[in-house]
């Protein structure tokens, strides 16, 4: 009985050495990005946001009883989430203008539908 648990205190230990070896393979990933490629994800969760918050402000026109403060915490949370993701754009020096956003919405829409 003693060999089944060293075993699967050994088959933990390896899984858990494997998953720190990719979070690690990840890590060093995330720090060979470009600083084009960080501006880019900026704008991309700038526009998911503004996204969220729109579909939060059409929902709350229609929710009934609970549902009522559900959309009202969407909302003031995606509203903190636009504010803070635009003053991290605006202290990057990014100008995000309609014709760059619809350049990468375009983007993600065509690599949406590559991907299936």
């Amino acid at each position: 009985m003693e060999e089944n648990v060293y075993t699967s205190n050994k088959i933990c230990l390896v899984q858990g050495e494997g998953y720190m070896q990719e979070e690690y393979i990840r890590e060093n990933v995330i720090m060979q990005r470009t600083e084009e490629e960080l501006d880019v994800e900026l704008i991309k969760s700038i526009i998911k946001t503004k996204q969220d918050l729109q579909a939060a402000n059409r929902n709350y026109e229609f929710a009934e009883g609970d549902l009522i403060d559900y959309y009202l915490y969407q909302i003031k949370a995606n509203q903190s989430k636009l504010n803070y993701l635009l003053k991290k754009a605006k202290k990057n020096g990014l100008i995000i203008d309609m014709i760059k956003e619809i350049e990468i919405r375009k983007q993600q829409y065509n690599s949406d539908i590559e991907a299936g």
